[in-house]
């Protein structure tokens, strides 16, 4: 047990001693004089608060990873290393990306800036990005993909020069001593325990001492990401008595491929997982881009977008189309729960008190044919006002196998029961898709609020077909 832990900022140690566990990492730099980072929205949209933190990137290595250090609790990072953008470069010695921000005129006001930087960085020393360049509107010469970015906001540049400061990188010189730290395994995380005016934060060693300390302090919370409890802490003042950190836990952080099935790690992160998925699983391919920002993937586990019960999280759609089931483990073992069955309300789920979730685990073989479709105002980074995951198999021009999840449509992520009965043993045609087209528009109790009508939904719900049967092939569908 760390009874003293502290945090490399900067390669300086700074003592952690003290520290709240609900007072952010931006706010913990900041009181050290590193005001680089800054609070724009203390929600995870803007960016403006982006660090660089290292993280594992297999055994033995290492890779730069930009996050939104205003969700984080700074006690999550003890004996971590972080990076801000004041430890990046000196004024008379600047880092490639800062010197091409300011060649380039990619900074204005400057508010911004110090955020950019952290996120353009983190993607220059991305590996394998150099070499690898696709020359689109989304991907420089360079290799460098643009949605690096997408969790960076800037009201002054028009984001043009931005980009150009981008695409302009080139590959980090042989001496670049961030480069080098990438050759060396990232560091330990060993258990720590800091206690302030009453409320305490563990970093348990093992999944049994995460169970323990659960099963003694039942209302807990549980953070990995934080991206969820981060915004409650910062916008509306919760103070938990009891935070348990599990986002470094090995139990947790396993994917494991089988011959029936492919299991994750509830404490992945959604760039991890797209990462060491390398396309197996083509409908969460479409559902990652998706999924607010590379910054907020960068932190946000599995797990967590589950463990909320929201009935907005944009996972639970495209796991339900893929009849994905939740491994439980708790004081008295493990348990399988099919994903259909695990939430009972809103934001409510099976998953005791006791309990947390170790896995998702997904069936073999995949469904063939699939899509996710969200239905929001931005095309990125925004909340969800309707989501549908859709996984279709065909036989002989015949729909075998139809699996639906649905998102903000109800109380509760949901399938769409009478709509897969609807597709099943029909032919692949437009009269079928727009027959249950006609029955998935009345799939769930959508309702009015500020993000969308009741009637606009359920006019997603029916185009959600549609569009699945405009973008394949009839040979496809039917090969």
């Amino acid at each position: 047990m760390t009874d003293s832990p502290t945090v490399s900022v900067n390669g300086t140690s700074y003592s952690l001693h003290g520290t709240p566990p609900w007072m952010s990492l931006l706010d913990f730099v900041r009181s050290q004089g590193l005001t680089g980072a800054k609070e724009g929205c203390a929600e995870g949209e803007c960016g403006a608060c982006s660090v660089l933190v290292v993280r594992p990137d297999g055994d033995q290595a290492s890779r730069w990873t930009a996050l939104n250090a205003c969700l984080t609790p700074a006690v999550a990072f003890a004996s971590q290393e972080v990076v801000t953008s004041e430890g990046l470069g000196e004024p008379d010695a600047l880092h490639p990306v800062q010197h091409e921000m300011a060649v380039r005129g990619g900074s204005q006001c400057g508010y911004c800036t110090p955020g950019f930087i952290c996120s353009m960085a983190s993607e220059y020393y991305r590996p394998g990005r150099e070499g690898h360049g696709e020359g689109d509107a989304e991907h420089g010469a360079n290799g460098f993909d643009i949605h690096s970015l997408s969790g960076n906001l800037c009201r002054c540049t028009g984001y043009r020069p931005i980009r150009d400061a981008a695409f302009a990188l080139g590959s980090p010189e042989t001496d670049d001593r961030f480069a080098a730290r990438c050759a060396a395994p990232a560091p330990a995380h060993p258990t720590a325990e800091v206690t302030v005016d009453g409320a305490t934060f563990l970093r348990p060693g093992t999944l049994d001492e995460a169970l323990a300390a659960l099963s003694a302090h039942p209302d807990a919370v549980l953070v990995a990401g934080s991206t969820d409890w981060g915004v409650e802490a910062n916008l509306r003042g919760s103070r938990a008595a009891y935070l348990i950190g599990i986002d470094r836990l090995d139990e947790l952080r396993e994917l494991t491929i089988g011959e029936d099935a492919i299991q994750i790690g509830a404490a992945l992160t959604l760039s991890e997982i797209e990462r060491q998925l390398e396309g197996r699983i083509p409908l969460l391919d479409k559902l990652f881009p998706q999924f607010a920002s590379r910054l907020i993937r960068n932190g946000a586990t599995i797990g967590g977008n589950l463990g909320t019960g929201s009935p907005i999280g944009d996972t639970p759609p495209a796991l339900l189309a893929l009849e994905a089931s939740l491994v439980l483990a708790g004081p008295g073992g493990e348990r399988t729960v099919p994903l259909a069955d695990y939430f009972t309300g809103y934001r409510q789920t099976v998953c005791a008190p006791d309990e947390l979730i170790k896995a998702a685990r997904i069936p073999l073989p995949l469904s063939p044919i699939t899509a996710f479709h969200k239905i929001a105002k931005r095309r990125f980074d925004d909340i969800s006002s309707v989501a549908v995951g859709l996984a279709l198999e065909t036989e002989a021009g015949v729909i075998s196998k139809a699996r639906i999840g649905l998102g903000g449509v109800a109380a509760t992520p949901i399938r769409a029961l009478a709509t897969e009965a609807a597709l099943e043993g029909s032919p692949w045609s437009r009269e079928t898709f727009v027959r249950a087209a006609g029955v998935l528009r009345e799939e769930g109790t959508p309702m009015d609020d500020h993000r969308a009508s009741s009637a606009y939904r359920k006019a997603m719900l029916g185009t959600a077909l549609l569009r699945l049967h405009r973008d394949e092939s009839p040979q496809e569908a039917t090969a």
